[in-house]
């Protein structure tokens, strides 16, 4: 049976990954299910290397932004900062040209020098049976030996944070992508500009937020939910522990246009890709303070639950209902695209 478009369902990667175990004794963080990035020693006194690769496969209106702040998102989860940037560019047969390819390097270039981001390789070809270019970003950053954070160390009585909203990412891309469509459906140019720029603002990155969050208190783990949506990042961070989750779904953030748009499209807001939120785990005693702090520097945050044994699997409360936190393997923008 073939596979549906979208992440890999967790179980079946988890044996996938098994398959790349190594015994390099240089690897303090290798693939795991949930965890976003790689940590390697390769020396340094005092940092480690941490490396992260991500596609953008459903934009295709400034593909060079979203592969900048997709890859350093989860260098910043890490506790990190990301610093070199490699991006393999595929363009699609008989639709590119110079044009495609010079704007796509110019978004690059911007956003890297917006975040401190040197570029230092990569590849470009046209590439045989696409329909739109892929950007395939391979982001480098150093974290201190002593501050590596992942999505593995949530533990039992943690409170779970979200920063921003439900599905920044998704919103964007939808309104940029289907323009047309909505309109179509009754939405007002003003409308569709304000969804279109939630790529910008709020925006996608969650660098800021991360740094704060650990500046702020005692972090446990953090997580950058992308397909998938909160809900999945959810799950992936409660794999990743071994934990549960005890989700308030009326503490959980949304922007109206997001609502509005997955209300006429039949969407799921949180199965919706989500990149800009951050999910932050906490002890009780520091979770208050990086909730100020982190809305201090402008971002909202908010405290949408607890973490709980893994017996308690990954529940929701809505309707005054304790209920499983749906997952979604394959993300909704797929239903779309």
């Amino acid at each position: 049976m073939s596979l549906p478009v979208g992440k890999l369902p967790p179980e079946m990667l988890s044996s996938l990954l098994r398959i790349l175990t190594s015994d390099d004794p240089s690897v303090v963080v290798g693939p795991e299910v949930g965890c976003d990035v790689a940590v390697v020693d390769v020396g340094n006194p005092d940092t480690f290397l941490v490396a992260k690769t991500d596609p953008i496969t459903f934009a295709t209106d400034e593909i060079g932004h979203y592969a900048v702040c997709v890859n350093s998102n989860d260098i910043a989860t890490s506790g990190g900062v990301p610093r070199w940037m490699l991006a393999t560019l595929l363009l699609p047969e008989n639709t590119s040209d110079e044009d495609m390819a010079r704007d796509i390097f110019e978004q690059l270039r911007a956003s890297a020098e917006a975040f401190d981001i040197a570029i230092v390789g990569g590849h470009t070809e046209v590439t045989h049976g696409l329909d739109r270019p892929i950007l395939v970003g391979l982001m480098l950053g150093e974290v201190p030996r002593e501050g590596v954070v992942t999505a593995a160390g949530a533990q039992v009585g943690d409170r779970v944070l979200l920063t921003k909203a439900v599905a920044v990412e998704g919103t964007s891309i939808i309104a940029r992508e289907m323009s047309d469509e909505l309109r179509s459906a009754g939405w007002a140019d003003a409308e569709l500009s304000r969804a279109a720029g939630m790529l910008h603002e709020p925006g996608i990155s969650v660098l800021a937020e991360a740094r704060t969050a650990v500046e702020a208190g005692d972090v446990h783990a953090m997580h950058d939910p992308t397909e998938g949506g909160v809900a999945t990042g959810l799950h992936e961070l409660a794999i990743a522990s071994s934990v549960g989750l005890a989700i308030d779904g009326g503490r959980i953030p949304y922007f109206p246009e997001t609502e509005r748009l997955c209300s006429n499209l039949g969407l799921a807001p949180l199965g919706l890709i989500a990149s800009g939120s951050l999910l932050i785990v906490a002890p009780e005693q520091s979770a208050a303070a990086i909730v100020a702090a982190i809305q201090n520097v402008g971002v909202a945050c908010a405290d949408i639950g607890e973490v709980r044994p893994s017996d308690d699997g990954v529940r929701m409360l809505g309707d005054g209902q304790w209920l499983d936190l749906p997952r979604y393997d394959q993300d909704e923008i797929a239903k779309l695209f």
